[in-house]
């Protein structure tokens, strides 16, 4: 029994559902309405309407179910968001499968791990290179797999999407639509819908049963506590392989939102504007390269926006403090927003009403300089285990620094660690085939362990302080967490990521991956000259100067938290590189053994340490 110290609940009822159930709403309700849109070449845009996702989703269903699956069958999807992804997500879940995400990232041996473990029998895949990818998987595992391409031109071996589609039958009498209600509807709340492999960064990953309560409840609970409305348009960008994106559009469907695709990352910015989003869910690491792109202004638009940025902070105190700013700060504000604020957010299509944050932590200034120029970010919390809902701000209870109050039917408690406990109708069903990592988090009156630390204050706003594994003990004895401290630095300009390191070690060291552009122009304006990104990282007055301005950003911090040293890197975090999980989450462990010399030069005289990450 989970032993808690501090305790908020949300108690407002949330009804028993499932995914199917919603779906199924849905498609009654909405009907010709535009369900999905996607890009047909960079100027046009091509509307798919709920009756023409039910009829696709029908076909899916009937393929699958002419293919031999079973209920309880294994379906994987090996894709990037595309409107593909949702008609056999729902398509497997109508007919009663397991849908087994894998991200389009993982290597084959890690694809193999996934489509083993998980039991698949099918996996869909998208490009023809992610169709090898699975066809190499799938040769390494010991069940029989069946590979299909969503694109032309995809290796043999792999089934043409058209061609599965054509096994599923007629789809079209009111016969056909009523036999796939029926079978649609034998799902019931507590029948697992999903395995989601965890991103973890260490170990191997475990699989993740949701059921469909779990997620049709978290969805009932998010569309109670957030404003998201028919009519509404989101952009689906965030990998559908992580339980966030994907819960997020269960909810825009279900609701009546359109849910628009990007053409890819690299087009992102561009078809944001075109399809100009009233709602959007992203991670911090947008905000942070957004934020980033508006303080790297130079000369005197440099003087504009620091004068724009400093009026919306005044502005900002009297909103925070439910009042309007009036006479010439309201003048100076108006100025502001036409000369600056207008140009972000014209950059994010024009239309938005507000941000959801979520998947790691969102520095609080930076979430207060977009509250201030007028796109408010509700930042929240949840994890994969959680489906992924439990906290959240909305536009009545915000505080920033916080990730709001619970949601409804949710139990948050503080264990005397200070680790923050959830239980609720989205904590998960376990962890699939290991019974004892579930029992590890999940208790038998039902709390779930997050990993993560936090604070809940007497109105039930939730502050997470660190994730439990990454706290920082020096060899002093003192706990440093991390993640505050890295995400402020995160908001200076010339910092791309930031890692604090010291675990074991004297004093606490930073580990700097700059955004390159910024140094560079920082370094011409003072006479640095270097040929390479190496050799600017480098530079001893490069390395001296940047620290002098990180460091003096940490004054307010005890001496044990603040950094002695910095290291500039010259490559940057990412996920094909293995330094970043497919959720940007750091591999501290990872990077520890990968940059083992580079730290240890940090701590020159110290013994080496492999664990100072």
């Amino acid at each position: 029994m989970a032993t808690i110290l501090d305790y908020y609940a949300n108690e407002t009822p949330v009804p028993s559902a499932t995914l199917t159930g919603l779906f199924l709403e849905a498609i009654d309700r909405f009907g010709d309405d535009v369900a999905l849109r996607r890009f047909t070449s960079p100027e046009e845009i091509a509307d798919i309407s709920y009756a023409e996702v039910l009829r696709d989703v029908m076909r899916v269903g009937g393929a699958l179910r002419a293919s031999g699956l079973a209920r309880g069958a294994r379906v994987a999807i090996l894709s990037e968001n595309r409107p593909e992804w949702a008609l056999v997500d729902y398509g497997g879940l109508c007919a009663g499968a397991w849908v087994v995400p894998v991200y389009p990232t993982l290597t084959p041996p890690q694809v193999e791990y996934v489509l083993t473990d998980s039991g698949a029998s099918i996996v869909f895949a998208s490009t023809p290179a992610l169709a090898a990818k699975a066809l190499q998987a799938a040769a390494g595992s010991p069940q029989d797999i069946t590979v299909v391409a969503f694109d032309v031109g995809a290796p043999d071996g792999a089934l043409a999407w058209e061609e599965f589609l054509a096994r599923s039958g007629s789809v079209d009498t009111d016969e056909d639509r009523a036999s796939f209600r029926e079978e649609a509807l034998r799902a019931q709340p507590e029948d697992v819908a999903t395995v989601l492999y965890t991103s973890g960064t260490t170990g191997p990953p475990k699989g993740v049963m949701l059921t469909h309560n779990n997620i049709a409840s978290n969805v009932r609970a998010t569309e109670m506590h957030l404003s998201i409305l028919p009519g509404d348009t989101t952009f689906s960008f965030l990998p559908l392989s992580h339980i966030f994106q994907r819960m997020a559009d269960y909810l825009n469907f279900w609701v009546g939102v359109t849910i628009a695709y990007p053409r890819s990352l690299e087009t992102l910015i561009v078809d944001l504007k075109r399809v100009a989003p009233t709602v959007v869910v992203s991670v911090p690491r947008i905000y942070e390269k957004i934020y980033n792109g508006v303080m790297s202004a130079r000369g005197p638009k440099k003087k504009l926006v620091d004068w724009a940025a400093a009026v919306a902070d005044r502005a900002a105190d009297l909103r925070l403090a439910g009042q309007e700013p009036r006479g010439f700060l309201a003048l100076k504000y108006a100025i502001a927003d036409k000369l600056v604020f207008s140009k972000v957010k014209a950059a994010v299509g024009g239309q938005l009403r507000f941000f959801i944050s979520g998947g790691g932590p969102l520095a609080p200034s930076l979430n207060r300089f977009f509250y201030s120029i007028g796109l408010p970010i509700l930042e929240g919390y949840g994890l994969t285990e959680t489906s992924p809902v439990t906290n959240a701000n909305n536009e009545e209870y915000f505080r920033i620094g916080t990730v709001g109050r619970p949601v409804p039917g949710t139990e948050i408690g503080i264990a005397k660690d200070g680790e923050i406990m959830v239980r609720g109708s989205q904590v998960m069903k376990g962890y699939y085939n290991k019974p004892e990592a579930t029992a590890d988090v999940l208790s038998e009156d039902g709390w779930f362990a997050t990993g993560d630390i936090g604070e809940i204050d007497a109105d039930g706003f939730l502050s997470i302080t660190d994730r439990k594994k990454d706290i920082i003990v020096t060899a002093g004895g003192k706990n440093v967490a991390p993640q505050p401290i890295e995400n402020l630095l995160k908001t200076h300009l010339l910092v791309e990521q930031a890692v604090l390191i010291g675990d074991r070690r004297k004093y606490c060291s930073l580990l700097v991956v700059p955004a390159f552009g910024a140094l560079r122009r920082w370094a011409d304006d003072r006479g640095i000259q270097t040929n390479s990104i190496e050799s600017l990282v480098e530079h001893p007055e490069v390395v001296a100067g940047v620290q002098e301005e990180l460091f003096a950003m940490l004054d307010h911090l005890a001496s044990y938290e603040r950094p002695k040293k910095l290291a500039l890197l010259a490559e940057e975090f990412t996920v094909e590189n293995g330094l970043m999980t497919p959720t940007l989450k750091v591999k501290r462990r990872e990077l520890g053994a990968r940059l083992g010399d580079r730290i240890d030069s940090l701590y020159e005289g110290e013994a080496a340490d492999s664990t100072a990450i």
